[in-house]
């Protein structure tokens, strides 16, 4: 099948595109409120580092003592990242809080952080509507890892650990997200695909015969052919 075959396919159902991306549009536009502007967000991340002090007491001439406190403090980076992702990490966070006279639900605190790692730093990333409250919740954060680590690493085996907090959070406002940014349009183009899409199942399901070469195809004789347009004398 030719081009101008797409084209004339296309052009018989042209409308149906069109009703598609206008109706799409117009209900997405009042979802999404393109018009409006999305309300602040805010972002604060700090780095910490965790690791393993080498045994004083070993036998140096069987093993390395720093090694093996390097290797060590590699898997211990995997364990405490869990345990700040788990609910009792965020409960403590919370408690913390509400000593404060700020109630902030443990599912909230750990559904708002983010945690990753890299050998030995761990780095925790947190966001939140207001940037007061996620200042609240960062020093919340930062006083549980500092004042009871040593509970958190009694629990993991390993009593001989220490985390060190290397940068403090710091809070900054973040702007509309990517998705904010993409949806209208990702959601128009979409309905525009639909639609031609559409165009051409319709077609295809379609059994009315248009032209002398569809005819042809059926092996059929053509004796006569009526022109579209008035021919001009």
């Amino acid at each position: 099948m030719e081009l101008h075959e797409y084209w004339q396919i296309y052009r018989r159902r042209w409308w149906l595109p069109l009703v598609l991306v206008l109706a799409v549009a117009l209900i997405s536009a009042l979802q999404l409120r393109p018009w409006q502007t999305p309300p602040p967000s805010y972002s604060a991340s700090l780095r910490l580092l965790v690791g393993v002090l080498p045994a004083t007491d070993a036998d140096v001439t069987s093993y390395d003592p720093r090694y093996y406190a390097w290797q060590t403090s590699e898997y211990l980076v995997d364990d405490f990242t869990e345990v700040l992702r788990s609910d009792l990490f965020a409960q403590k966070v919370s408690q913390r809080l509400s000593e404060q006279g700020i109630t902030v639900p443990a599912g909230l605190i750990q559904g708002s952080s983010a945690t990753g790692s890299l050998h030995r730093i761990l780095s925790v990333s947190l966001s939140w509507p207001d940037q007061p409250g996620l200042e609240a919740i960062s020093a919340a954060v930062v006083a549980e890892i500092t004042e009871n680590v040593p509970f958190y690493f009694r629990q993991l085996g390993t009593e001989n650990s220490f985390a060190t907090i290397l940068d403090e959070p710091r809070v900054a406002a973040v702007g509309p997200s990517l998705r904010h940014r993409i949806e209208l349009p990702l959601r128009i183009a979409l309905a525009l695909l639909a639609g031609i899409l559409l165009v051409f199942l319709l077609d295809y399901l379609d059994t009315t015969v248009r032209n002398r070469q569809e005819i042809e195809a059926l092996g059929l004789l053509v004796l006569g052919e009526i022109p579209r347009h008035r021919l001009k004398s």
